[in-house]
């Protein structure tokens, strides 16, 4: 007597996933490089005004030597390290969620901004970093006048 088997792709895929995470799981590092692992990728929040574009990271924990923030053909880099704090004595670790290592933020700049005029502050564990905007890019009022009445019209410049 024959059995048939019928062949299902989807289990032979997941056989071979799990033989491949198996695999992983033991070359994996150990130790401090394991405490260390991830991606330490800082959030930013970024707001414009009339006067100036406005980036604020947050970086705890950062010390404002290991940042260094540059611009440079019309993009903002801003380029850290958060080192792991190793303590002499030996800790048993039961959790490590915050994120450690070097990190790469760059963001390409509108035209408006002037290049020239960047403020960066560090504060309370927030790197805020202020883009002056050129001065032609500044929305400006004038005063059209029609008749004998004066209307002021807001915009770039342009009368209505």
């Amino acid at each position: 007597m024959t059995l048939l088997t019928r062949w299902d792709p989807f289990r032979e895929l997941n056989v071979l996933q799990d033989r491949m995470n198996r695999l992983f799981q033991d070359y994996a590092p150990r130790g401090e490089q394991e405490l260390t692992a991830g991606n330490f990728v800082p959030p930013v929040d970024i707001y414009e005004d009339e006067q100036s574009v406005t980036l604020k990271v947050e970086v705890p924990g950062l010390d404002p030597k290991d940042v260094d923030v540059r611009v440079e053909n019309n993009t903002l880099t801003i380029k850290g390290e958060r080192k792991f704090e190793k303590e002499e004595k030996e800790e048993n670790f039961h959790r490590i969620e915050r994120r450690y290592g070097s990190f790469v933020r760059s963001f390409t700049l509108p035209n408006t901004v002037d290049t020239d005029n960047v403020k960066a502050d560090y504060e309370n564990g927030v790197l805020n970093i202020q883009l002056a905007k050129r001065a032609e890019a500044k929305p400006k009022q004038i005063k059209v006048n029609i008749g004998q009445k004066t209307i002021e019209a807001k915009g770039t410049g342009k009368a209505a």
